[in-house]
C-alpha cells in the first residue's frame, strides 16, 4: 500500500515532540513526510526542511494548506505539534480543505476555540485524530479488553496518577522552550500540569474503564515562584453509574520522571500498570493471587497482540505506543478514502470527542479549584 503523504505544522529540527511523532509516523512504514510549515518563521522553518530532508517547506500552515490542496501529489494528512494555541487555527485550515489532521493534545487552549474546530470537524469529510499515544499501548489495550469482557465486575474505584518532577526548579526562566510555553497562559490554555499531562490521566482512566467523569471537584496549586499556571492537581473524581476515583497529576514531585500510573477495582477483581514498565499488567482476581500479564505472553489477549510488534521480552513503549496512533490512523484514513463511514472508521483511535473531554476536564477542574474545590459537573 503506497504511503499517506504527510505534512507537519510545528516540530522543528530541535523541537522534542515533533521528533517523536516523526519517528512514530515511519514505524511501520505508512507515512511519506513531503512538507512543513516546522517554525514561526520562515527562515527557521526552511532551515528545519532542509535538515530533516522534507522536500516542501512553507511560512505559515494557512499558505502550506492552500499549496498543499492545489497539488495533484499534496499532503493527504497533516501532523499538528505545536504549543496549544495554535492547534484550532491549524487544524481548521487543513480540514476545511479535506486534508485529515492528526494533532497532538490536549485539543486547544480554549473552550471557545475548541468548538469552533468541533464544528469544523463536524463540517468536514477529513479525518481529526488526537494523538493520545498512551491509549495505543499493548496492556492498555489488555486491560481495556479485559473490563469489557467483565473480568473485574462491576467497577468501582479508578485511581489515576502522573507525577513527574521537570519543574520543581524554574526552567521556564533558564531558557527551556518546552518549559516557557507549558507556563504561560497566553499559549497553554487555562490549565497547566493538569492540561499538560492531567488530561492523559484522565483520557486513560476513561478509555481503558469505558466510564465517563460526571463531576469532579479540584484542589490545583502553582508550586513555582512566580507561576499562574498549575504545576499540581489533585482531583476527586464521580463517575456516571456510581464509581468514584482519584486523580493525582504534578510537574514538581522529585523522583518521578513520567510516572504515569492507572489503578482499576471492581466487585470481582483488580487491574494495575505502570507507563514506566508498560510491558506488564497486574491482574488480581478478589480471593486470588497476583497474576502478572505480560505483552506478547501466554496471558496476552488479542487486543494487546494485534498492537504488538515484537516478541515478548523486549520492550516495546513510548515511541510504539505513538506508532499505533499514526498506524491506526493510516488505516482510517485509507478506508475513508474507500468510502467507508468516518466514525467506523476511527475505531478506538481517540478524536474529537475525547478531545472536547479533556477540555471540558480542564475547565471543570480550574473552576473547581477557583471556588475552594467545590464539585463542578462536566
Amino acid at each position: 500500500m503506497a504511503r499517506i503523504r504527510l505534512g507537519m505544522v510545528g516540530g522543528g529540527n530541535d523541537a522534542f515532540i515533533g521528533g517523536v511523532h516523526r519517528i512514530a509516523a515511519r514505524i511501520d512504514d505508512r507515512y511519506e513526510l513531503v512538507a512543513g510549515a516546522l517554525s514561526s518563521t520562515p527562515e527557521k522553518s526552511a532551515a528545519s526542511a532542509k535538515a530533516l530532508g522534507i522536500p516542501r517547506s512553507y511560512a505559515s500552515f494557512a499558505e502550506m494548506a492552500e499549496a498543499e490542496a492545489a497539488r495533484e501529489d499534496g499532503i493527504e494528512a497533516v501532523s499538528i505539534v505545536t504549543p496549544n494555541h495554535v492547534h484550532a487555527a491549524a487544524a481548521k485550515a487543513f480540514l476545511a480543505r479535506g486534508i485529515h489532521v492528526i494533532c497532538d493534545k490536549p485539543l486547544t487552549s480554549t473552550m471557545d476555540d475548541a468548538e469552533a474546530l468541533e464544528k469544523a470537524v463536524a463540517e468536514s469529510d477529513a479525518l481529526f485524530v488526537l494523538t493520545h499515544n498512551y491509549t495505543g499501548y499493548p496492556m492498555i489495550r489488555q486491560a481495556r479488553a479485559m473490563i469489557q469482557a467483565g473480568d473485574l465486575g462491576e467497577i468501582r474505584i479508578v485511581q489515576a496518577e502522573y507525577p513527574q518532577d521537570w519543574l520543581t526548579s524554574p526552567m521556564e526562566t533558564e531558557g527551556l522552550k518546552q518549559a516557557e510555553w507549558r507556563t504561560d497562559p497566553k499559549r497553554s490554555g487555562a490549565g497547566g500540569c493538569v492540561g499538560d499531562i492531567g488530561t492523559h490521566a484522565h483520557n486513560l482512566a476513561c478509555f481503558v474503564t469505558g466510564l465517563t467523569v460526571e463531576k469532579l471537584a479540584a484542589d490545583l496549586q502553582a508550586f513555582g515562584t512566580g507561576r499562574t499556571l498549575d504545576d499540581n492537581a489533585h482531583v476527586m473524581l464521580r463517575f456516571v453509574g456510581g464509581a468514584r476515583g482519584m486523580l493525582w497529576s504534578s510537574q514538581v514531585a522529585p523522583g518521578n520522571e513520567n510516572a504515569l500510573k492507572l489503578r482499576v477495582y471492581g466487585d470481582k477483581g483488580g487491574l494495575e500498570w505502570r507507563q514506566e514498565d508498560p510491558n506488564y499488567l497486574w491482574f488480581t482476581p478478589h480471593g486470588e493471587p497476583k497474576r502478572l500479564i505480560t505483552r506478547g505472553g501466554s496471558g496476552a489477549n488479542d487486543a494487546a497482540s494485534a498492537v504488538s510488534r515484537i516478541p515478548s521480552g523486549h520492550p516495546e513503549g513510548y515511541l510504539e505506543g505513538f506508532a499505533t496512533i499514526y498506524n491506526e490512523a493510516a488505516d482510517a484514513i485509507r478506508a475513508v478514502q474507500n468510502g467507508a463511514d468516518r466514525a467506523q472508521a476511527m475505531g478506538v483511535l481517540p478524536g474529537i470527542v475525547e478531545g472536547m473531554s479533556g477540555m471540558s476536564f480542564i475547565n471543570a477542574c480550574v473552576s473547581s479549584s477557583s471556588a475552594d474545590a467545590i464539585w463542578v459537573n462536566l
